[in-house]
């Protein structure tokens, strides 16, 4: 089992950049794929991004792509979201998500994540 913990999250203007960071508990971080998803008020939870366990394969929303970037550090069991040229538009809850899974596939799926964090909060202000 993992425990997840996000931060980074803020107040920004839109133009700006904003870096999520979430770090995983316990020694087999590498043995999860991990995806960011985000959920604003009144609408469901979405994809946002997503990156398998060794970071060769990634993907992302189009509504995104071109402007975030997903990352992550197995010796550091953490994982990454760089937000650049953020819009009003992007301000949601921002939630880390993880699954076990050794393959290079890349999952869209909420359902298909079994852990989660608390969320942090992105607001991108016109």
């Amino acid at each position: 089992q993992v425990q997840l913990v996000e931060s980074g999250g803020g107040l920004v203007q839109a133009g700006g950049s904003l870096r999520l960071s979430c770090a995983a508990s316990g020694r087999t971080f590498s043995s999860y794929a991990m995806g960011w998803f985000r959920q604003a008020p009144g609408k469901e939870r979405e994809f946002v991004a997503a990156i398998n366990w060794s970071g060769g394969s990634t993907d992302y929303a189009g509504s995104v792509k071109g402007r975030f970037t997903i990352s992550r550090d197995n010796a550091k069991n953490t994982v990454y979201l760089q937000m650049n040229s953020l819009k009003p538009e992007d301000t949601a809850v921002y939630y880390c998500a993880a699954r076990i899974d050794r393959s290079s596939s890349i999952r869209y799926n909420r359902h298909e994540y079994a852990y989660w964090g608390q969320g942090t909060q992105v607001t991108v202000s016109s």
